[in-house]
This record gives C-alpha cells, sequence and structure tokens, in this order.
C-alpha cells in the first residue's frame, strides 16, 4: 500500500514522539486528509517509515483507538472510523494565543474547556454506541409510558449498579430518570414541601442547590472539609441532606467510614432523608472504586446515578434507588407531573449494558482519565491540589485574586477555567481553581493548557 501522508516526529522536542504522531494524525482526519474507511499502514511499516521504534506506532494508535478516531478490523488491519465526520471539527486543538478580552464563560470556538463536569465525548466506542441506537431505534414507541422506566433497562442497571457500586438493589428499588439533578428534583416534589430546610453542601454541586431553590426549599449550607461533608454539627431539623461522598464536589473529598456511620446515625435519629449523588463513582486512580452509601442503610439513603459522567450529558438517563415505598411515591408523584424519560435513550442504554459495552467503556476511560490526571497533577506540580484521587477533575488551591485572575486571563487567551468562588452558597471559605480534564481532546492539549496556567499563576499580581 502507498501512504503519501507527510509525517514527521521532532526528537530534540519536549513532547514525547508517540504524542508528535498521535496529534499529526488526529489533525489530519480532523482536516479530511485522512478520510472516513482509510487504511492506516501496520505499526511496524510505519515505524520504518518514520524511523522510530514500532511502540511509538502502536502507542500512538492506542490512543487514537481510544479516543474512537481508528478502529480494528480481525485480519484487516487498522481504519479511519467516520467520527470526524459527526466530530464537525467541534473540539479542535487551539493555538493559545492572546486575543480581545472575553467573559470566562463565553466559549469561542476552538478555546480549551478545564472546567469540570464534562465527561470525554470523543472516547466513545464509535461502532458499539451506533449499534446500540440503531437497535434502540427500532423499538415502537409505548401508548402509555411506565413512569418507573423500561422494565429490561431497570433489571440491566440494577445489576450493573451492584457490581460497580456495591448496591445491591431488587428492580422494585430502581426508577430510570433523565439524570442526577431529575431524580433529586422528582425525590422533593415527593417529600418535601415549600419552606422546608434542606442540607447541602458548602461549597457544593450549584445545579443541585438550583433545583431546590425552585421547589421552594430553604438551603442551608453545611461546611466541608478535605474528608467531605462534616457531620459534627448538623442540624436536627433539616428534611433532607444533598452529599456527595464517593467524590465531594468540588473539593473532592471522599466521606471516610466513621462519618458515614455518624451520617447515618443523625438521619435515623432525626427522621431526615440522604440524597447521595454518585456523579463520578465509576472513576477512582487509587484504589478500587468505593462502595456507595447507600449500601450501608438503604432505609434512609436515597441513591442517584446518572450517564452523564459514564458515557454523555446528551443520552438524558440517570437512576434513582430507595426503599419501596418512596420510590413507588416518586413513581406516582412523577406520573402526575408528565415527567418521562425517552424510550429511545433507555433502550439504547440496555443494549450497551446487555452487550458488556458499558463495562468495557468504563474501564478504557478510566484508564484514559488516569493518563489526563497524571498529566495536569505533573503540569501543576508545585501548587496544592486536592482530589486528584477520583473523578475528572481536581482543586488548586491559591488566593482568590490569583484565581480570579487566571479565570479572566486565561479566557482572554483561548482556555476556559472555573472559580472555586461560584460553587459557594454563602461567603467563600476556600479559593482556587476547579480543573476538570474530560473535555479536553487528548493529553497535548491538556500539557498546553495546564501550562499556561501555570504561567498566569506564576504572573498574577500581588493582592
Amino acid at each position: 500500500m502507498t501512504f503519501d501522508l507527510p509525517l514527521a516526529v521532532d526528537r530534540s522536542g519536549g513532547v514525547p514522539l508517540n504524542e508528535q504522531l498521535a496529534g499529526q494524525l488526529r489533525a489530519a482526519m480532523r482536516e479530511g486528509r485522512l478520510v472516513a474507511g482509510e487504511r492506516l499502514p501496520s505499526s511496524r511499516a510505519l515505524a520504518g517509515l518514520l524511523g522510530v521504534s514500532r511502540t511509538v506506532v502502536t502507542e500512538s494508535y492506542g490512543q487514537l483507538y481510544a479516543e474512537g478516531w481508528l478502529e480494528g478490523r480481525h485480519g484487516s488491519g487498522t481504519y479511519v472510523t467516520d467520527i470526524a465526520v459527526e466530530d464537525g471539527g467541534a473540539g479542535e486543538v487551539a493555538a493559545i494565543t492572546g486575543g480581545g478580552a472575553v467573559p470566562p464563560d463565553e466559549v469561542r470556538p476552538g478555546m480549551i474547556d478545564l472546567r469540570p463536569g464534562v465527561a470525554w465525548s470523543g472516547g466513545l466506542d464509535t461502532p458499539a454506541w451506533r449499534r446500540a441506537w440503531r437497535l434502540a431505534a427500532a423499538v415502537p414507541p409505548a401508548v402509555r409510558p411506565d413512569p418507573h422506566g423500561l422494565p429490561g433497562l431497570r433489571v440491566a442497571l440494577a445489576d450493573h449498579v451492584r457490581r460497580s457500586r456495591g448496591v445491591a438493589c431488587p428492580v422494585e428499588r430502581l426508577l430510570i430518570t433523565r439524570g442526577a439533578t431529575n431524580g433529586l428534583d422528582l425525590l422533593a416534589a415527593t417529600v418535601l414541601r415549600p419552606g422546608d430546610r434542606v442540607g447541602v453542601e458548602e461549597p457544593g454541586y450549584g445545579k443541585a442547590r438550583s433545583v431546590l431553590r425552585a421547589r421552594g426549599m430553604e438551603m442551608v449550607p453545611c461546611p466541608v472539609d478535605e474528608h467531605g461533608l462534616i457531620v459534627d454539627g448538623l442540624p436536627g431539623d433539616l428534611r433532607l441532606v444533598y452529599t456527595t461522598p464517593s467524590h465531594q464536589f468540588p473539593l473532592g473529598g471522599v466521606l471516610p467510614v466513621p462519618r458515614r456511620q455518624a451520617l447515618l446515625a443523625w438521619a435515623r435519629r432525626t427522621g431526615a432523608l440522604i440524597a447521595e449523588d454518585d456523579y463520578d463513582g465509576e472513576f477512582r486512580y487509587d484504589v478500587a472504586p468505593l462502595p456507595a452509601l447507600y449500601g450501608m442503610d438503604p432505609e434512609v439513603v436515597v441513591y442517584l446515578g446518572t450517564t452523564s459522567k459514564i458515557l454523555t450529558a446528551d443520552m438524558g438517563v440517570g437512576w434513582l434507588v430507595a426503599r419501596p415505598d418512596l420510590m413507588e411515591a416518586v413513581a406516582r408523584r412523577r406520573e402526575e407531573l408528565s415527567d418521562r424519560t425517552a424510550v429511545v435513550p433507555q433502550e439504547a442504554l440496555r443494549v450497551l449494558l446487555e452487550r458488556g459495552d458499558l463495562d468495557r467503556y468504563v474501564r478504557r476511560m478510566r484508564a484514559e482519565y488516569a493518563r489526563r490526571r497524571a498529566v495536569v497533577t505533573g503540569a501543576l506540580a508545585g501548587l496544592p491540589l486536592r482530589g486528584d484521587t477520583a473523578g475528572l477533575h481536581l482543586v488548586a488551591g491559591m488566593p482568590e485574586a490569583v484565581a480570579r485572575y487566571a479565570v479572566q486571563e486565561a479566557a482572554r487567551r483561548g482556555v476556559l477555567l472555573d472559580d472555586l468562588e461560584r460553587h459557594h452558597l454563602g461567603t467563600p471559605g476556600t479559593a482556587g481553581l476547579v480543573i476538570g480534564y474530560g473535555a479536553v481532546a487528548g493529553p497535548g492539549e491538556l500539557r498546553t493548557a495546564c501550562s499556561l496556567v501555570r504561567e498566569l499563576v506564576a504572573a498574577a499580581p500581588a493582592a
């Protein structure tokens, strides 16, 4: 076969050879110089053409396989998928150059997004993803949708959360939602009344606060530290506490067992419910994923899960697990509200679960996010980092004035950052940047953006 694409590696540069090659191939696919269905040389042949070791090429191909750009055909070779056509060029790596000042949250095409809360959609297993949606689209719509969700998906999800999160739940305890915040909203609509006092982590997840505020709840900020929610001192008149115990958002603490036991005892004593948002519990890099809080006391904990960090927020599927009487009350209330989860995404998720595609994808993404986490921690070494043992983000501590300067200046130069200040309900008690590594195209882009962060932190004017 002939291969005329101009490729070159620079041994004098600071970027590893495999990343250089992967970046050049990725750019060629984005720009249409390598098209869908085109066959690439074998790793041995391309290594010979470039004068590099075969390992350089296999690692480059492996990265592009993980990102979904390449696919293997048994006995045939390595081919370009048509992800580039679907992607439409979104997420293209941009050079970080000077430009006009822009508001930090104004996204311009080509900006590098280091804000948290976004999974890497480029890593989706394209053949499995398409197969699931193709099969799902063939399912006829229900005349009267079940407020509990599709029975087949409920069975598959009950098995998934049992295996992956230690949540043993019969199907009658599980209800399909449109995501974790939708589950929280349904729970609030069922068990709370306007004016009820609800505990939220401080700092914490702003969208959860917005959901509860929209239902008329009185928000009570509950302090967190490096380990998560501080249980001692929780008010006794709270009707519900919303918490993220497996990876506190945004500080990243993991609630230790003694505090978990104390929180459950508090709920039993006061009659309150605990809403556990397990938004990214599948991704840990130091030890195996920790079991969910729900498993310690299913009577007082309502477990909320979502596909938004596992797959993509666009799927719009989540789940709520609760004791049977509470789950049935939520289902009845949901029907009254005409709230429902679309059938096709439910069916697509069922296919991904039953065929094992989701498990394989999570394993791949755990390795991918671990590589990205290593890039960020290496690039920001010397800054006080926390929350980096799990999830898709970490926090870099620094004075608020420095963080605010970095956010504003980075946006002007093409990088979107998130300030810890906005995650507080009251007066900020801790300051820094919340750096997400799920939305970027790859390690090279991530390294470039983090280098800019280091530069801006060092250059920030004294407060």
